[in-house]
C-alpha cells in the first residue's frame, strides 16, 4: 500500500472540525453543539492564535454589541469547556491547550502531509460555513481574512498531491485532483497548466487540449488577457523525453549530466535543459537509482532557479526525484525537497514551505552547505510572514553556515534576506550592513543577483531621508534588472523609484510608475509573490494619500493577496490603508493583528 494514500479512518478522541458546518466529535461520535455561534467563533479563534489572548481582546472582538462584553465572554468560555470537556481557559490571558491526540481539521490542513489533508472532510468548505458575525465587525474583518487564507491552503495541498500522484505514476489521480483543484480557482495559471498536464500525462490528448482551449477562453472573457507560455508548455513537455533510444550507460548519463549543469551555469538554458532531461533518460536506463535521483533534482533546479516561468515543471521534475530515489542518498532527497520548500516560498505557500524544510533539515546531516540553504529559506519565509525575531535569528544562523562552507553565492543570498527582515523591522543600520555585503559578494561573478539587495539597499537611503543616494541605487537595479529581463528585480526596483517619485512630491507619477512595476513584477506565473505584495502596499499608500478613485480596488487586491498567503504585516497594512478610507472595523482588525506581530514600527502604525 502506498504510504502517502490517504487513511479515512475517523480519528480517535476529541476531534475538532471547523471547516463546513462546525462539530466537535469524540471517538467518532458528534457532541452537542453548544449554545449560541459565537462559542464557534472563540474556538477558531483560539485554535489559529499563535500567542495567549487578553479576555479584554477577546471581549472587544467578539462581544463588543453585548451590554456587558466580558459576562459575556466568562459565558462563552464556559459553554466551550462544556465542549471540549476542559477545565482550562481561565485567568486573564487565555490560550487553547489541547491534547497531543486531538484532531484539529485546520491544522491537518494548514501543517499535515497532503495526504492527511486530503482526508479533512471539510477541505472545499468555508470555515465556520453559514455564520456571520455582524455584530461584531473587527471579528468578520479576521473570519474573511482566515477564510481567505485556508481556501489558499487547500488549494496548496491539492496541488502538491497531484504532482506527488503524477510522479508516482498514478495519472487518473493526479488528473482529478487537478480538476478539482482547478475548479477551486479556474483562474491561476499554474492550476489549469496542472490539469492540462496531467491529462496529457494519463494518455488523453484531446482532453487536454479541450482544457487548454476552455482556459483560454475563459482567461479572455474574464481577465482580457491569453495566458502565457506555461499553458503551451503543458500540453508538450514532459521531464524527460526521449529523442533517441538510450544505450551508452552510466557514464553517458553523467556526461549528460555534467554538460547540463556547465551549460545552465555558462547561462546556455536551452543547452543545458536538453542534456538534462537526456541524462534522465541514460539514468533510467541504468536502474541507478541514486544517478536517476541525482538527474531529476539537477534539472528540476535548473527550472526553478534558471528558466523562469518553469517552476511548475521543476516543482513535476523534484516530486520524481523524491518517488524514485526513496532509498538514495539523503543529500539528494534534502535537496529536493528544500527546492520544493523554495517553489512554495515563491508562491506564499509558507505552509507547504514549512512542511518541506522540516522534511529536509534532518536529511542535510553535517553538510554546511546545504544547511545553510534550508536555514535561508526558512528564514525569508519567516520574515514574508512577520515573524521577524525568529527570521532574524534563523538568517544569521544561514549566515555563519554559508561563510563556513565558503559558498559566496549562497552567503549574498543570505545576507540579502537577512537585511531584509532588518529593514522590514526597522533596524536600519544593521540592515544596511548586511546589504551591502551582499553587494559586495555578489558584484564580481553574480551580477544577475545584484538588483535584490540593491534595491533593498535603496530602501534604507530612503528610510533615512536621503532620496539622492536612494535614486541613484534604484535607478542602476532597474536598469539591470531590465537587462537581465527579471520580473521579480524590475518590480522590487520599480517600487523604489516609485517611492521616491512621492518623496519628491510627484504622487500621480509615482501611482503610474508603481502599476507599471506591478505589471513587470507579476509578468510570469511563479514570480515571487511577497514582491507583488510590497509594491502593491506603497500604491495603495499613494491611493489614499491622493484619495484616487482605484484606491478601494488596489486594498482589496492587496487585502486578498496578503490574507490567502499569510503575510501579516500587509494584512495589517492593508486593514490600515481601509482604515484610512474610513472602515473603522479594519481599523480595530488592524490593531488586533498588529498586537501579534514583534515588529514595534507597525504596532505604533496601527496606534498600539
Amino acid at each position: 500500500m502506498d504510504p502517502q494514500a490517504p487513511n479515512e479512518t475517523p480519528p480517535l478522541g476529541l476531534a475538532i472540525h471547523l471547516l463546513g458546518p462546525p462539530r466537535v466529535e469524540r471517538d467518532g461520535r458528534p457532541l452537542p453543539a453548544p449554545r449560541g455561534h459565537k462559542v464557534w467563533g472563540l474556538l477558531a479563534y483560539l485554535v489559529r492564535s499563535e500567542s495567549p489572548v487578553s479576555r479584554k481582546q477577546l471581549a472587544g472582538l467578539l462581544f463588543e454589541d453585548a451590554e456587558d462584553p466580558l459576562a459575556a465572554l466568562r459565558w462563552n468560555l464556559s459553554e466551550l469547556r462544556r465542549l471540549l470537556d476542559s477545565a482550562d481557559l481561565r485567568g486573564d490571558l487565555l490560550a487553547l491547550a489541547l491534547a497531543p491526540a486531538t484532531y484539529v481539521d485546520l491544522r491537518a490542513v494548514l501543517s499535515g502531509s497532503w495526504a492527511q489533508a486530503l482526508c479533512v472532510p471539510g477541505l472545499d468548505r468555508e470555515l465556520l460555513e453559514g455564520m456571520n458575525f455582524s455584530g461584531s465587525p473587527a471579528f468578520e474583518v479576521w473570519l474573511a481574512t482566515e477564510r481567505r487564507h485556508l481556501q489558499a491552503a487547500a488549494e496548496a495541498v491539492l496541488r502538491e498531491a497531484a504532482l506527488a500522484r503524477m510522479a508516482a505514476g498514478a495519472m487518473a489521480e493526479a488528473a482529478t485532483l487537478a480538476g478539482r483543484l482547478v475548479r477551486h480557482n479556474p483562474l491561476d495559471e499554474n492550476y489549469q497548466a496542472l490539469l492540462v498536464r496531467s491529462l496529457a500525462a494519463c494518455g488523453d490528448g484531446v482532453g487536454a487540449a479541450r482544457q487548454a482551449a476552455a482556459c483560454r477562453e475563459l482567461f479572455q472573457r474574464e481577465l482580457g488577457v491569453q495566458p502565457g507560455a506555461t499553458l503551451d508548455a503543458a500540453l508538450r513537455t514532459a521531464t524527460a523525453t526521449p529523442t533517441a533510444r538510450p544505450a551508452t550507460g552510466r557514464a553517458a548519463a553523467l556526461a549528460q549530466l555534467e554538460a547540463g549543469e556547465a551549460a545552465i551555469g555558462a547561462g546556455a538554458l536551452d543547452a543545458g535543459l536538453q542534456c538534462l532531461r537526456r541524462a534522465i533518460v541514460e539514468a533510467d536506463a541504468t536502474g541507478d537509482t541514486a544517478l536517476r535521483a541525482r538527474a531529476r533534482v539537477a534539472l528540476g533546479g535548473a527550472l526553478v532557479h534558471a528558466a523562469r516561468g518553469r517552476d511548475e515543471e521543476g516543482a513535476t521534475a523534484l516530486h520524481e526525484a523524491l518517488e524514485v530515489g526513496r532509498n538514495a542518498s539523503p543529500a539528494l532527497a534534502a535537496a529536493a525537497c528544500r527546492e520544493l520548500g523554495y517553489v512554495e516560498f515563491l508562491r506564499g505557500r509558507y505552509e507547504r514551505t514549512l512542511a518541506w524544510l522540516q522534511r529536509a533539515a534532518p536529511l542535510a546531516g553535517g553538510d554546511r552547505a546545504e544547511q545553510a540553504r534550508i536555514a535561508t529559506v526558512h528564514g525569508s519565509a519567516l520574515s514574508d510572514t512577520a515573524h521577524y525575531t525568529a527570521a532574524i535569528s534563523l538568517l544569521r544562523e544561514a549566515e555563519a553556515l554559508g561563510a563556513a562552507a565558503g559558498d559566496h553565492k549562497q552567503l549574498a543570498y543570505a545576507l540579502s534576506m537577512l537585511g531584509r527582515a532588518l529593514l522590514l523591522h526597522g533596524e536600519l543600520d544593521a540592515a544596511a550592513d548586511a546589504l551591502d555585503r551582499s553587494v559586495a559578494l555578489a558584484q564580481p561573478g553574480w551580477t544577475a543577483f545584484v538588483p535584490w539587495p540593491q534595491s533593498l539597499r535603496a530602501e534604507v537611503d530612503l528610510l533615512r531621508g536621503d532620496v539622492e543616494a536612494a535614486a541613484n541605487r534604484f535607478e542602476h537595479a532597474f536598469a539591470l534588472g531590465c537587462q537581465i529581463g527579471d520580473p521579480c528585480w524590475e518590480g522590487i526596483a520599480g517600487r523604489g523609484l516609485g517611492r521616491v517619485a512621492m518623496a519628491r512630491g510627484e504622487p500621480r507619477r509615482a501611482a503610474e510608475i508603481l502599476v507599471d512595476a506591478l505589471a513587470r513584477c507579476v509578468r510570469l506565473p511563479d514570480a515571487y509573490l511577497w514582491g507583488k505584495g510590497y509594491a502593491l502596499d506603497a500604491l495603495c499608500g499613494v491611493a489614499v494619500a491622493e484619495a484616487m478613485p482605484q484606491a478601494s480596488a488596489w486594498i482589496n487586491e492587496l487585502q486578498d493577496l496578503a490574507a490567502r498567503s499569510g503575510m501579516r504585516e500587509l494584512t495589517v497594512r492593508a486593514c490600515l490603508h481601509r482604515g484610512a478610507l474610513g472602515d473603522s472595523a479594519s481599523t480595530a482588525a488592524a490593531a488586533l493583528l498588529a498586537g501579534q506581530i514583534d515588529n514595534p514600527a507597525l504596532q505604533t502604525l496601527a496606534g498600539l
